[in-house]
């Protein structure tokens, strides 16, 4: 290897015949094209082929190539045994030679297998990209690594590649272009090194339906529906609703609301919406995304309904392995799917977070058509991130957003003159679709019992009452008589889907059920109750509540909906500020009118005005997290291009994993997946099945329960010494069929604690 010859460097090994081997040019140019495929979607075809070209620039090493020899047992003479890190080099190339664009793609090409590094300090000091140029600046030294510059860098540098659209250093628009140029790059890096190590997979990528052969399979069996619908004033509304999102699919691509009371038909005529839209505007996929998993499961079958299971992408941490394809698993990685139905906090953590696994799918995103359905659940202390990655996409990813909801909301950060209303106003659907009148508490400083409380709930034969924490649905039920329904995040996924299959089978068959649940039932869970109770709440939530009474208009007169003071406030801060903006309006001498489109504005203001924090601290028109000292006034700003990514994504958490602990419960015979867990280790298979069968508990339980016996930490290490944070039910009756896991401790038997 004293001649190295730039031809025959290479990327990739693959045994001990080095003919087989992938030659680095060919890596490189294949990388290059598929990065400015991905890139041109947004206007960046040129600058992401740059990226392709040098991202493996290290790979030219005498070190690096010496270090594949030794991989495959292959003994040279003159064998380099120095450092063989690969990343560097093309990183401190493009700092130092394409200009602002190089800067940018520094951050890409340093952390393609890493994740996107901090400047400095952050959450890894020594992995920070000021001191990886300070030390990997000397690998442009290295003779061969000059002399592949000279011979491949593309003669499109010399400050001729402009990015597509205005950037200024204090705006996000940078830092966002900067994720999404990544995302191009892993992509493209891992789909063709999967080409080269393991075709058989990549083979498995096939070409999933386009949008236009699904939409008229869409449309066939919409229209069928529709024909057999029962003529009721409800299912007109609904017909209506679907033929204005239809007329609506015609305008330019952007910010859109689909505001429909619950019980609108807001799945269906959204999805004529997307369809419309994106076909008549030329975007590639529809993307659903949900607020919470517990009730995702009911969107994804709808839409598999309509567009067959191979079509319909179901991406989040619960979903039943036993639907998913080795295509579908592959499609998971980088969201390569015509139809993707996934959670809020898959979809916004991954727009900022920083590994290379979570980033990979964000270049598909763009020109998609987006529908946030449930929008005003995103959480209120992320608001303003949520909204500034709604804002980018829209602006400068060709992405539409469905912002679907049955409260009018405002959303702040938004300029709201720019977002479209889908239906219009004539159709006056609050009033319309009106099948339940609320009554409120006339003192709002009287509580109630649950003892009053559930004697009340006693006197009704078909009756739901939902309350705002798992303590409080626990306390309740306990109060009920035997048959009564009990349904709350205490219980698996699995448990979760039957128990709601078993509440659609009664209330289908006109018998009497009693169902006391936490707010999971909310949104999205299609059930029909003749009245409702409703511990208080914010406005949403209450009117959430509103459409699960009489949704299908079937009462000769209205649904009732009870709302009552519990016992104690919502201890919860979110909870209590909904509480709170709620009773600034029903102390108005006006009252509240729930079927006024403006109240729910008027509410939403109170609320995040409530709120105090939307994520502000955040700070994502940096896409930095503010250092404490500049918050106060005495740091200083910081400078362009220096971007703390790492740290941000530890800072974007819509849910708190150092607050919340999965536990694996046993439930429908699942011992032997535990049993498999235990044995072989958390084999992603085994993981991946045993998600139905989690439930999470706040990290405060934790100690108690192990304390107790009730779970135990797992040992899944070889010399089963160090901790899994794998934590499983020991006591077989701590999870019951009735409550789910028992983490009150209330059905715990005697026998259970004996050795």
């Amino acid at each position: 290897m004293k001649d190295l010859d730039c031809l025959r460097t290479y990327a990739h090994s693959r045994g001990d015949d080095v003919a087989q081997w992938q030659l680095l040019q060919d890596h490189c140019n294949a990388v290059a094209v598929l990065c400015a495929e991905f890139a041109g979607t947004f206007g960046s075809g040129d600058i992401g082929r740059l990226a392709g070209e040098l991202h493996d620039l290290g790979k030219v090493r005498s070190s690096f190539q010496s270090y594949l020899l030794r991989c495959n047992g292959i003994e040279d003479e003159d064998l380099d045994y120095g450092g063989h890190s690969h990343s560097g080099a093309g990183a401190c190339w493009l700092w130092g030679n394409a200009g602002g664009i190089g800067k940018a793609l520094a951050y890409c090409v340093a952390g393609h297998h890493a994740g996107l590094p901090d400047w400095s300090g952050g959450e890894t000091p020594n992995g920070a990209l000021v001191i990886r140029f300070a030390e990997e600046a000397s690998v442009l030294a290295e003779t061969s690594v000059r002399e592949w510059l000279s011979a491949h860098v593309p003669d499109c540098i010399n400050g001729q590649l402009r990015p597509p659209f205005q950037f200024s250093p204090t705006d996000s628009s940078l830092s966002f272009w900067i994720r999404m140029m990544y995302s191009c790059l892993v992509d493209a890096d891992f789909l063709d090194t999967e080409a080269f190590m393991d075709p058989e997979r990549a083979a498995l990528r096939t070409n999933s339906a386009s949008l236009s052969e699904l939409s008229q399979c869409f449309f066939s069996k919409l229209d069928e529906k529709q024909r057999e619908a029962a003529d009721t004033p409800v299912n007109r509304i609904r017909a209506e609703i679907r033929a204005a999102c239809e007329n609506a699919a015609g305008l330019p691509p952007g910010l859109f609301s689909l505001t429909v009371p619950t019980g609108g038909g807001k799945t269906l005529s959204g999805t004529a919406f997307a369809f419309r839209h994106a076909l008549r505007h030329g975007l590639k996929r529809i993307i659903y995304v949900i607020p919470y998993t517990s009730i995702i499961e009911q969107t994804a079958d709808v839409l598999r309904g309509f567009l067959g299971t191979e079509n319909v992408l179901e991406h989040h941490s619960n979903f039943d392995p036993d639907k998913e394809t080795p295509q579908s698993r592959l499609a998971s990685e980088n969201w390569d799917a015509p139809v993707i139905v996934t959670t809020a906090v898959q979809f916004f953590e991954s727009l900022y977070a920083c590994r290379s696994s979570r980033c990979r799918k964000l270049h598909n995103i763009a020109k998609s058509v987006v529908v946030l359905d449930e929008v005003q659940l995103l959480p209120t202390h992320l608001m303003l991130p949520c909204v500034e990655a709604i804002r980018q996409l829209a602006l400068h990813y060709h992405v539409s957003f469905v912002l679907s909801t049955a409260t009018q909301l405002d959303l702040p950060g938004i300029d709201h003159s720019c977002v479209r209303e889908i239906v219009p106003p004539s159709l006056d659907l609050y009033h319309r679709l009106k099948r339940t009148t609320i009554e409120f508490p006339v003192d709002l400083t009287v509580r109630r019992t649950w003892d009053d409380i559930a004697d009340e709930l006693k006197s009704h034969d078909q009756v739901l009452c939902i309350v705002n924490t798992r303590r409080d649905c626990h306390d309740l039920f306990d109060r009920m008589p035997a048959g009564t329904i009990h349904l709350s995040a205490s219980m698996c996924g699995e448990h979760r889907s039957c128990v709601i299959a078993e509440i659609k089978h009664k209330l289908a068959n006109r018998e009497p059920i009693r169902v006391i649940s936490t707010q999971l039932v909310e949104a999205g869970v299609d059930i029909d109750f003749p009245i409702v109770y409703r511990a208080f709440a914010g406005l949403s939530s209450v009117a959430q509540s509103a459409g699960r009474c009489n949704r299908e208009g079937r009462l000769d007169g209205f649904g009732r909906v009870v709302v009552f003071m519990p016992p104690e406030s919502a201890k919860i801060k979110d909870l209590r500020d909904g509480e709170y903006a709620m009773s600034d309006l029903l102390r108005r001498p006006s009252g509240v009118d729930v079927d006024d489109v403006s109240t729910y504005l008027e509410y939403f203001k109170a609320l995040h005005a409530r709120a105090n924090d939307l994520g502000n601290v955040f700070e994502p028109l940096l896409g930095v997290s503010v250092p404490e000292g500049f918050r106060n006034g005495t740091a200083h700003r910081p400078e362009p291009m220096q971007y703390q990514f790492r740290e941000a994504a530890a800072e974007f958490k819509m849910i708190d994993g150092a607050v919340q602990v999965p536990i694996i419960v046993r439930y429908d015979n699942n011992d032997s997946l535990i049993d498999s867990l235990r044995t072989v280790g958390p084999k992603r298979d085994i993981i991946r099945r045993l998600q139905r069968y989690t439930v999470n508990v706040p990290r405060s339980c934790v100690y108690g329960l192990l304390e107790k016996g009730i779970i135990e930490e797992l040992c899944v290490s070889p010399k089963r010494e160090e901790t899994s944070g794998i934590y499983v039910q020991a006591i077989p009756s701590a999870y019951r069929d009735d409550v789910g896991l028992d983490i009150f401790g209330d059905g715990l038997q005697t026998e259970d604690f004996i050795i």
